[in-house]
């Protein structure tokens, strides 16, 4: 096993931690099915595919997650959003259920960037 001491560092954006704590009173799993995916991408394995037409300052991932408690697969679990903000740090940007809502639009991820780093759109 490959030891690795530089390992990526991981924030989570405001958006991320309440709609996993809104999101964990209906889902109680939820946690620890997240919780792989994390020390995945903090391993620097990126995961997940990248986000179209966010441009080329933006290099913002999705992740499907299964939900262990459906058993519909990861098509109907989780999506994760995160942006990979440099080669050791990453930002998780928010987390939702595929059966609560669609996909995300670029203007809510550029709001949740925003957000994170004080600005305004």
């Amino acid at each position: 096993m490959l030891n690795n001491n530089n390992q990526i560092s991981i924030r989570f954006a405001d958006e991320f931690e309440n709609n996993l704590y809104t999101l964990s009173k209906k889902y109680r799993r939820i946690r620890a099915d997240v919780e792989p995916v994390i020390e995945q991408i903090q391993t620097g394995n990126f995961i997940g595919d990248r986000i179209a037409n966010l441009g080329e300052n933006y290099f913002v991932l999705k992740v499907r997650v299964k939900n262990s408690n459906l058993h519909k697969g990861k098509r109907a679990g989780y999506r994760l959003i995160y942006q990979l903000e440099s080669p050791t740090s990453i930002l998780l940007l928010t987390i939702y259920s595929k059966l609560d809502r669609e996909d995300i639009s670029t203007n809510e991820i550029y709001g949740i960037i925003a957000e994170f780093n004080g600005n305004e759109l």
